[in-house]
């Protein structure tokens, strides 16, 4: 889980004395980061870096043949985006200035301490991250295409703005780093996490947790497992789902939801990559990459203190927000006809034809369950079709009792018992009732009359020629 234990390239040693690398390996191992080569030759340093990328380098400046400070200034020159590590046992800021303006990454005094070291190199490494995949997207945005379409299959859209999220997706899919999928319930969150896995090419499992409504106990025992006797009835060891999820992608949803307790445990699991079983006191460690779900607005729980700072900051390594259906109306007839032919094949009937009036009702309606309501609301009407053309009545009837009231609306009169309209004091004439519904359907309708007049069950021709009735006519 920790986002650089397994660094894409080797972490380059150099040092003429085997002590040093010997301990600047234990350091690294005890982080996990166990992807390196040592050198303790200054003068074959620029051929290693000729014959293979290098993720970070630890360089001694005390070295005969080749010092360490000529060696930083050829690295400037020929390797300018390798982070270079100064490990020296010259102590006086002179020297670390000139290393710092000569282009090093950091600079750090003997004997060494294995979390300063440990923390600078995983800075390093961050670094490199960021920068290939700034490069990836800036690439992919400029081309603006996708590599890897298919891996995009399962979310239906025609929108610009999904296909902008599937080029963001593709440049960071393979970072080790957490990622957040932010937006409203019934947007696909899911599915562009599983386009993440897909594209990581990790060879590990696909592994999604709800982790809503899960106390501290029941979350550390689906994501850590137990040991035999943990607990009443833990009558065997259990392994957790984080083991599952080895080598591949660990899918939290709903992420909003966690309590404190388990923010804890999730943020010591996102740090060190290590978690504990229940009944257990060796830790354990895990290579899964985290990938993260909410509907809630993360920030403000922040601010307000429901959500820990620091494991906020650790989640939005990567961001990703998919927006909701009523800001991509494009995809509304593609959806369409995918959940129509959806399903058709489910419920074993032939593909009914939509009259064009839908999708103009459709597209006057906000979807507060954005894509699955409308797939929901397909199902149901598919599910009554006999013969014909697919009635409107039960897209009608779901979008009619849904649609929230607006600013604007008249005060409210006594509640109406079922199947009554509850009118006020007085009651209005016919052509009060009969401009009011007009007016209503118009507003609801943002001024399109095609749609008010399906909204009245009236043509649009019986609509024109209501509004443009004289007055006196009335």
């Amino acid at each position: 889980m920790s986002e650089t234990r397994h660094p894409p390239c080797p972490i380059l040693l150099v040092d003429d004395e085997a002590q040093a690398l010997t301990s600047f390996e234990m350091a690294l191992r005890t982080a996990g980061l166990n992807h390196f080569i040592a050198c303790n030759d200054s003068r074959e340093v620029m051929a290693i870096l000729g014959r293979q990328e290098i993720e970070i380098m630890l360089l001694d400046l005390w070295m005969p043949h080749l010092s360490g400070e000529e060696l930083l200034r050829r690295i400037a020159i020929d390797h300018p985006g390798l982070p270079v590590i100064v490990v020296t046992g010259a102590d006086d800021v002179e020297t670390a200035v000139k290393c710092m303006r000569e282009g090093a990454f950091d600079y750090i005094v003997k004997p060494v301490e294995t979390s300063r070291l440990v923390g600078s190199v995983k800075r390093g490494i961050e670094l490199r991250e960021l920068h290939r995949e700034n490069q990836l997207l800036k690439a992919r945005v400029l081309s603006g295409r996708l590599n890897r379409p298919e891996a995009f299959a399962d979310i239906i859209t025609v929108s610009p703005s999904m296909r902008a999220i599937f080029q963001y997706v593709e440049a960071v899919a393979a970072s080790p780093r957490p990622l957040l999928i932010t937006g409203e319930t019934g947007v696909g969150k899911e599915l562009v996490a599983r386009a993440v896995h897909v594209l990581s090419g990790r060879r590990g499992n696909f592994v999604p947790v709800n982790v809503a409504g899960l106390d501290d106990h029941v979350f550390a025992d689906t994501l850590f497992g137990h040991k035999k006797g943990a607990f009443t009835n833990a009558l065997e060891a259990r392994a957790g789902l984080l083991e599952q999820a080895a080598g591949g992608t660990l899918f939290l949803d709903e992420i909003g939801d966690l309590s404190a307790v388990s923010q804890v445990k999730l943020l010591r699991l996102l740090q060190d990559g290590e978690y504990l079983p229940l009944g257990s006191d060796i830790a354990k460690r895990s290579d899964a990459r985290a990938v993260v779900a909410t509907n809630q607005d993360l920030e403000s729980a922040r601010n307000a203190g429901r959500f820990r700072k620091d494991l906020y900051y650790r989640l939005c390594g990567h961001r990703v927000h998919i927006p909701p259906l009523r800001e991509r109306r494009e995809d509304l007839p593609v959806l369409l006809e995918h959940f129509l032919d959806q399903a058709a094949r489910s419920l074993g009937k032939r593909r009914p034809t939509p009259p064009e009036e839908l999708n103009k009702l459709l597209a006057a309606y906000h979807f507060p369950g954005n894509v699955r309501e409308l797939e929901s609301m397909v199902f149901n009407a598919v599910s009554l079709h006999s013969a014909g053309k697919l009635s409107m009545d039960a897209f009608k009837s779901e979008i009619f009792r849904r649609q929230p009231d607006l600013a604007g609306e008249a005060p409210a009169a006594e509640p109406a018992a079922p199947g009554r309209v509850a009118f006020h004091e007085t009651l209005p004439t016919l052509k009060q009732i009969e401009d009011a519904l007009v007016a209503e359907a118009l507003r609801r309708a943002g001024g399109n009359q095609a749609i008010a007049a399906t909204m009245l069950g009236i043509t649009r021709q019986a609509l024109n020629k209501r509004l443009n009735k004289p007055a006196a006519e009335g």
